[in-house]
């Protein structure tokens, strides 16, 4: 496609969207509000629920493979084609298949030219190329593909990109509370009654992060807990200089997709935060940005101390959509596209709600 400006009367990008589970119709639905993009369809192997809902919301539906289009039919539900047919329909292909699939379908999108973007579940060596809106956007611009980074690896690089552009981060020191699985598969998988750390030091998502940023000095580590709302992070980071709060808060505040809250208004725990995001009418509960608790933000000269919750169903999909604009070529202003996405999606507006992150005295 040729290069143009957001809003213009060119035309628009065509998506297709490659698995439509808990990313999938999220991607989905965050594309048909776009207005530089069409989705051209979603394409799955199931036949429940999700896809007669996806029928519900007028997307076009196309079966994985020849065998699963026909289950989908005797369901009920109107197939428009294969997969073959959809690629055939797109520019773009989101791929949010289950994790190691991907990197067996990317031969097929090359042999079309189709750019595509994959999820964090494939290694970075897929497209050699890993992406944050905020960090790496400019690097993906007219790529063949990217690689859009875990839920948890998309909060740690947000944040840490906020600290170094205000110069004021040296190292980060973290330590992830991971929910134990998507809450609508919480009936068959996941722990119960126990803690499950993960197996090495660092763990994975320090490492990942360096793959969007590999300046960053970072180390992470990790435990699996008995709850399926979202993760919670601790973070222990060295400054490059001795700092007062609120220039801290500062730097925060100049993302985003950042949200600064505060327990005094009752956000004090995972499950208030999402009945917040349900309250507010976002879509499914989303809460896309890193909701970070203001008033916990310490700072003892150098060190600074923070927490945070991330949505792991939620805080990727603006990021695949400005990664579509990159691929595309269709914006080359990074902030003008996080700028088109936002407003989309309703981000960025939780800061002004009910003045949940007053500021303090440094």
């Amino acid at each position: 496609m040729g290069e143009q400006a957001i809003g213009s009367a060119g035309p628009k990008i065509r998506v297709a969207v490659n698995g439509y589970g808990v990313i999938g119709k999220r991607v989905a639905e965050a594309v048909s509000l776009q207005s530089d993009m069409v989705l051209a369809g979603v394409a799955d192997v199931g036949s429940d629920w999700r896809l007669a809902v996806a029928v519900d919301k007028g997307f076009g539906i196309f079966g994985a493979t020849a065998p699963t289009a026909a289950a989908m039919r005797a369901a009920g539900i109107a197939v428009s084609g294969e997969v073959p047919e959809l690629l055939a329909a797109a520019d773009v292909v989101v791929d949010c298949t289950p994790k190691n699939i991907a990197a067996g379908n990317i031969e097929a999108y090359r042999k079309l030219g189709l750019k595509f973007a994959i999820q964090g579940g494939e290694k970075h060596a897929v497209t050699g190329h890993s992406f944050v809106a905020e960090s790496s956007y400019e690097s993906a611009i007219g790529r063949e593909s990217t690689r859009v980074v875990s839920c948890n690896t998309t909060s740690i690089v947000r944040t840490l990109t906020a600290l170094k552009r205000a110069g004021l981060l040296r190292s980060a020191r973290g330590t992830l509370l991971r929910r134990a699985t998507d809450p609508w598969e919480s009936h068959e998988t996941g722990i119960m009654n126990t803690l499950v750390p993960e197996p090495s030091i660092p763990s994975h998502q320090g490492p990942d992060a360096q793959s969007v940023d590999p300046s960053l000095d970072v180390v992470t580590m990790a435990v699996k807990v008995p709850q399926t709302l979202g993760h919670l992070h601790y973070w222990n980071v060295r400054m490059t200089k001795t700092a007062g709060k609120e220039e801290v808060l500062d730097a925060f505040r100049a993302s985003s997709r950042i949200a600064l809250i505060s327990g005094d208004h009752g956000l004090k725990a995972l499950n208030s935060i999402k009945e917040w995001m349900l309250d507010i009418g976002r879509p499914h509960g989303d809460l896309y940005e890193v909701a970070l608790w203001a008033d916990m933000l310490t700072v003892q000269g150098d060190e600074l101390f923070y927490a945070y919750m991330v949505d792991n169903q939620a805080i990727v999909i603006p990021e695949t959509i400005d990664a579509i604009r990159a691929l595309a070529g269709i914006e080359t202003d990074a902030a003008a596209s996080i700028s088109a996405t936002n407003a989309a999606l309703g981000i960025g507006r939780l800061n002004g709600l009910n003045t949940l992150t007053p500021r303090v005295d440094p």
